[in-house]
């Protein structure tokens, strides 16, 4: 059986604070960080930046265990796009 983690702040209400406070950071951090994942705790604003997503949230988790965080990649409007895949004909 897996277990469950459970989280104070709802999913949409993290997204919609990540969302603005990642807008907010975007021109800062383009300058040397374009490419890069950020992980963002949106409580506190604090903010940790990785080559991967995986990796900016282990950052994250280091400070703040057992948290939700926004991602995003620096110079993107999102992390992850979903296309639909290609069939081979």
């Amino acid at each position: 059986m897996v277990e469950q983690m459970t989280y104070p702040v709802r999913v949409h209400e993290v997204a919609t604070k990540g969302q603005s406070i990642f807008r907010q950071l975007s021109e800062k951090l383009e300058k040397e960080h374009l490419g890069e994942a950020v992980a963002i705790e949106v409580d506190t604003g604090d903010y940790f930046l990785g080559k991967t997503g995986l990796e900016a949230v282990r950052k994250a988790r280091e400070k703040y265990p057992g948290k939700l965080f926004f991602v995003g990649r620096v110079g993107q409007p999102a992390y992850v796009s979903f296309r639909p895949r290609r069939t081979r004909q």
